[in-house]
Protein backbone atom coordinates (compact mmCIF):
# COMPACT_ATOMS: atom_id res chain seq x y z
CA UNK A 1 0.00 0.00 0.00
CA UNK A 2 2.60 2.40 1.03
CA UNK A 3 4.45 1.58 -2.40
CA UNK A 4 1.34 2.35 -4.42
CA UNK A 5 0.50 5.64 -2.90
CA UNK A 6 4.40 6.64 -3.34
CA UNK A 7 4.27 5.50 -6.43
CA UNK A 8 0.80 7.80 -7.26
CA UNK A 9 2.41 11.12 -5.87
CA UNK A 10 5.29 10.41 -8.16
CA UNK A 11 2.69 10.04 -10.84
CA UNK A 12 1.37 13.27 -9.87
CA UNK A 13 4.62 15.21 -9.55
CA UNK A 14 5.34 14.13 -12.87
CA UNK A 15 2.17 15.29 -14.60
CA UNK A 16 2.13 18.54 -12.85
CA UNK A 17 5.54 19.09 -13.56
CA UNK A 18 4.88 18.14 -17.45
CA UNK A 19 2.17 20.22 -17.60
CA UNK A 20 4.20 23.54 -16.06
CA UNK A 21 6.91 22.69 -18.33
CA UNK A 22 4.53 22.37 -21.40
CA UNK A 23 2.53 26.20 -19.77
CA UNK A 24 6.15 28.08 -19.22
CA UNK A 25 6.75 28.60 -23.26
CA UNK A 26 2.74 29.79 -24.00
CA UNK A 27 3.00 32.46 -21.15
CA UNK A 28 6.10 33.92 -22.42
CA UNK A 29 4.47 34.31 -26.28
CA UNK A 30 2.12 36.11 -24.37
CA UNK A 31 4.36 37.80 -22.44
CA UNK A 32 6.23 39.06 -25.58
CA UNK A 33 3.13 39.22 -27.58
CA UNK A 34 1.79 41.84 -24.75
CA UNK A 35 4.75 43.79 -24.47
CA UNK A 36 6.25 44.13 -28.06
CA UNK A 37 3.29 47.42 -28.85
CA UNK A 38 4.63 48.97 -25.84
CA UNK A 39 8.48 48.48 -26.80
CA UNK A 40 7.54 50.24 -29.99
CA UNK A 41 5.84 52.98 -28.14
CA UNK A 42 8.70 53.53 -26.29
CA UNK A 43 10.64 53.37 -29.50
CA UNK A 44 8.54 56.07 -30.84
CA UNK A 45 8.42 58.48 -27.79
CA UNK A 46 12.24 57.97 -27.64
CA UNK A 47 12.46 58.82 -31.52
CA UNK A 48 10.11 62.34 -30.96
CA UNK A 49 12.42 63.47 -27.94
CA UNK A 50 15.78 62.87 -29.99
CA UNK A 51 14.20 65.17 -32.76
CA UNK A 52 13.11 67.57 -30.33
CA UNK A 53 11.97 71.32 -30.35
CA UNK A 54 14.31 70.99 -33.81
CA UNK A 55 11.68 69.41 -35.57
CA UNK A 56 7.50 71.17 -35.55
CA UNK A 57 5.00 69.71 -32.95
CA UNK A 58 3.45 68.76 -36.09
CA UNK A 59 6.30 66.97 -37.15
CA UNK A 60 6.66 64.85 -34.18
CA UNK A 61 3.08 64.32 -33.99
CA UNK A 62 2.97 62.58 -37.68
CA UNK A 63 6.16 60.46 -36.54
CA UNK A 64 4.05 59.37 -33.81
CA UNK A 65 0.54 59.01 -34.49
CA UNK A 66 0.85 55.77 -36.11
CA UNK A 67 2.34 54.01 -33.45
CA UNK A 68 -0.57 55.09 -31.00
CA UNK A 69 -2.66 53.84 -33.75
CA UNK A 70 -0.74 50.48 -33.54
CA UNK A 71 -0.14 50.54 -29.60
CA UNK A 72 -3.66 51.79 -28.65
CA UNK A 73 -7.44 50.44 -28.93
CA UNK A 74 -8.43 54.01 -29.25
CA UNK A 75 -11.87 53.33 -29.71
CA UNK A 76 -12.13 50.57 -26.97
CA UNK A 77 -10.67 53.24 -24.28
CA UNK A 78 -12.86 56.17 -25.12
CA UNK A 79 -15.97 53.92 -25.49
CA UNK A 80 -15.07 52.75 -21.87
CA UNK A 81 -14.74 56.79 -20.89
CA UNK A 82 -18.07 57.72 -22.37
CA UNK A 83 -20.02 54.91 -21.13
CA UNK A 84 -23.24 53.91 -22.12
CA UNK A 85 -24.46 57.03 -23.56
CA UNK A 86 -21.60 56.29 -26.60
CA UNK A 87 -24.11 53.99 -27.68
CA UNK A 88 -27.10 56.08 -28.48
CA UNK A 89 -24.81 58.50 -30.27
CA UNK A 90 -25.24 58.76 -34.18
CA UNK A 91 -22.05 57.20 -36.16
CA UNK A 92 -21.10 60.76 -37.32
CA UNK A 93 -20.95 62.02 -33.59
CA UNK A 94 -18.99 58.62 -32.60
CA UNK A 95 -16.65 59.56 -35.29
CA UNK A 96 -15.98 63.47 -34.41
CA UNK A 97 -15.34 62.21 -31.06
CA UNK A 98 -13.25 59.76 -32.04
CA UNK A 99 -11.22 61.86 -34.49
CA UNK A 100 -10.57 64.19 -31.36
CA UNK A 101 -9.69 62.02 -29.09
CA UNK A 102 -7.28 60.46 -30.96
CA UNK A 103 -6.22 63.99 -31.84
CA UNK A 104 -5.75 64.75 -28.04
CA UNK A 105 -3.64 61.74 -26.70
CA UNK A 106 -1.03 61.93 -29.50
CA UNK A 107 -0.97 65.40 -28.63
CA UNK A 108 -0.45 64.49 -25.03
CA UNK A 109 2.38 62.12 -25.50
CA UNK A 110 4.17 64.60 -28.17
CA UNK A 111 3.91 67.51 -25.16
CA UNK A 112 5.04 65.24 -22.67
CA UNK A 113 8.23 63.73 -24.19
CA UNK A 114 9.33 67.01 -26.00
CA UNK A 115 13.35 66.87 -25.89
CA UNK A 116 15.94 64.02 -24.94
CA UNK A 117 17.11 65.26 -21.75
CA UNK A 118 18.72 61.84 -20.39
CA UNK A 119 14.73 60.28 -19.62
CA UNK A 120 14.86 56.78 -20.15
CA UNK A 121 12.41 53.69 -19.84
CA UNK A 122 12.24 50.59 -18.63
CA UNK A 123 10.12 47.59 -19.46
CA UNK A 124 9.20 44.34 -16.99
CA UNK A 125 10.03 41.18 -19.07
CA UNK A 126 6.69 39.71 -17.53
CA UNK A 127 3.55 40.65 -17.59
CA UNK A 128 0.77 40.41 -14.61
CA UNK A 129 -2.32 38.67 -15.46
CA UNK A 130 -5.71 40.14 -15.27
CA UNK A 131 -8.34 38.27 -16.39
CA UNK A 132 -7.64 37.78 -20.25
CA UNK A 133 -5.64 40.85 -20.30
CA UNK A 134 -1.80 41.33 -19.52
CA UNK A 135 -0.54 44.31 -17.79
CA UNK A 136 2.83 45.52 -19.23
CA UNK A 137 4.52 47.26 -16.22
CA UNK A 138 7.13 50.32 -17.21
CA UNK A 139 9.00 52.80 -15.67
CA UNK A 140 9.79 56.54 -16.87
CA UNK A 141 13.00 57.08 -15.19
CA UNK A 142 13.80 61.19 -15.90
CA UNK A 143 17.77 62.19 -15.14
CA UNK A 144 16.77 63.55 -12.28
CA UNK A 145 14.60 62.96 -9.49
CA UNK A 146 11.82 60.26 -9.00
CA UNK A 147 10.54 57.57 -11.37
CA UNK A 148 7.16 56.98 -11.85
CA UNK A 149 5.29 53.89 -13.27
CA UNK A 150 2.65 53.51 -15.93
CA UNK A 151 1.59 50.02 -16.71
CA UNK A 152 -0.05 49.58 -19.87
CA UNK A 153 -3.32 47.43 -19.63
CA UNK A 154 -3.36 45.14 -22.49
CA UNK A 155 -6.50 43.07 -24.67
CA UNK A 156 -5.93 41.22 -27.24
CA UNK A 157 -9.24 42.00 -29.24
CA UNK A 158 -7.97 39.37 -32.40
CA UNK A 159 -5.68 42.13 -34.41
CA UNK A 160 -3.12 41.17 -31.76
CA UNK A 161 -2.61 43.07 -28.22
CA UNK A 162 -3.69 46.71 -27.87
CA UNK A 163 -3.53 48.78 -24.56
CA UNK A 164 -7.43 49.43 -23.56
CA UNK A 165 -6.02 51.77 -20.39
CA UNK A 166 -3.13 52.74 -18.24
CA UNK A 167 -2.24 53.05 -14.86
CA UNK A 168 -0.49 55.34 -13.30
CA UNK A 169 1.96 54.48 -10.36
CA UNK A 170 0.11 51.14 -10.55
CA UNK A 171 -3.14 52.05 -9.76
CA UNK A 172 -4.89 55.16 -11.07
CA UNK A 173 -6.50 54.26 -14.23
CA UNK A 174 -7.03 56.81 -16.78
CA UNK A 175 -10.11 55.71 -18.19
CA UNK A 176 -11.32 56.17 -14.69
CA UNK A 177 -10.69 59.61 -14.55
CA UNK A 178 -11.61 60.43 -18.35
CA UNK A 179 -14.94 58.78 -17.19
CA UNK A 180 -16.23 61.50 -14.60
CA UNK A 181 -14.84 64.56 -17.03
CA UNK A 182 -16.06 62.90 -20.07
CA UNK A 183 -19.78 62.30 -18.64
CA UNK A 184 -20.20 65.80 -16.93
CA UNK A 185 -19.46 67.20 -20.61
CA UNK A 186 -22.05 64.82 -22.53
CA UNK A 187 -24.61 65.63 -19.75
CA UNK A 188 -24.04 69.08 -20.10
CA UNK A 189 -23.59 69.81 -23.79
CA UNK A 190 -23.60 66.62 -25.72
CA UNK A 191 -21.05 65.02 -28.06
CA UNK A 192 -20.28 68.64 -29.53
CA UNK A 193 -19.13 69.63 -25.86
CA UNK A 194 -16.66 66.54 -25.63
CA UNK A 195 -15.42 66.89 -28.79
CA UNK A 196 -14.75 70.96 -28.36
CA UNK A 197 -13.22 70.50 -24.75
CA UNK A 198 -10.72 68.03 -26.71
CA UNK A 199 -9.55 69.90 -29.20
CA UNK A 200 -9.20 72.93 -26.83
CA UNK A 201 -6.66 70.53 -24.79
CA UNK A 202 -5.14 69.40 -27.80
CA UNK A 203 -4.91 73.20 -28.86
CA UNK A 204 -2.72 73.78 -25.56
CA UNK A 205 -0.76 71.06 -25.65
CA UNK A 206 0.85 71.98 -29.13
CA UNK A 207 0.41 75.94 -28.94
CA UNK A 208 -2.40 75.85 -31.56
CA UNK A 209 -0.09 73.84 -33.99
CA UNK A 210 -2.36 70.11 -34.26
Amino acid sequence: MHMLRYRRRGLFAATAAALLCSALPVRAADDQAAIAPIQQLIGGLEQVMKAGMGASFSQRFAMLAPIVDRTFDLTAILRESVGAPWASLPPNQQAMLADAFRRYTVATYVNSFDSSDGTRFEVKPETRAVGNQQVVQTKIIPKSGDSHELDYVMRDGGSGWRAVDILADGSISRVAVQRSDFRRLLARGGAEALVASLKSKSADLSDGSS
